[in-house]
């Protein structure tokens, strides 16, 4: 079995792709990093930015791990997709991957799309405050992100291509394994 992280920032396109492969390769699973909480998620991000070697293994990735050792061990399939943010950073899963790729996606495209995705019934109020929480907190926490969790990864796709693009460059590098 191979397994793959697929990694990108908030709406940089993670769940589309894996789910989209998925749907395309037979025999996969796949494992989505935000369906769970972990023990030791950081309350203040911006400690992230000042820290981030630690701040990848402050989080229990317990769950998630038992999880992949489920799917592992039913032998029921070849390809175990991991919709997950931190590449090879985290102690508990590093070993567990065989591949990661980064779809790097521009922060304002990323940005629309969970505006857009996130805040259809929002208040304009409501989408001006969570403009100044991304300015003030989070897009430094993205940078961070784009500094330390690309690098780190076996393939960058740009974000910036279609989505057909980016999911058929995916796949090909998935088949390649």
């Amino acid at each position: 079995m191979k397994i793959i992280a697929i990694g990108a920032v908030t709406a940089g396109g993670k769940t589309t792709v894996v789910n989209a492969i998925k749907s395309r390769l037979p025999r996969t699973a796949s494992l989505h990093f935000d369906d769970y909480s972990f023990d030791g998620e950081p309350d203040d991000f911006t400690q992230w930015v000042s820290k981030p070697e630690e701040f990848y293994n402050v989080w229990d990735l317990s769950p998630l791990k038992a999880d992949a050792d489920r799917i592992i061990n039913s032998r029921e399939y070849d390809y175990l997709l991991l919709d997950y943010p931190f590449a090879y950073k985290n102690k508990m899963m590093k070993d567990y991957l065989d591949c990661c790729i980064f779809i790097d996606t521009p922060l304002d495209i990323a940005m629309a799309r969970r505006v857009l995705r996130d805040m259809k019934e929002s208040s304009a109020d409501d989408i001006c405050k969570e403009m100044n929480t991304y300015l003030n907190f989070a897009r430094p926490c993205y940078v961070q992100m784009l500094e330390n969790i690309l690098p780190n990864s076996d393939y960058v796709i740009d974000g910036a291509k279609e989505l057909e693009t980016i999911i058929n460059e995916t796949l090909e590098i998935i088949l390649r394994l």
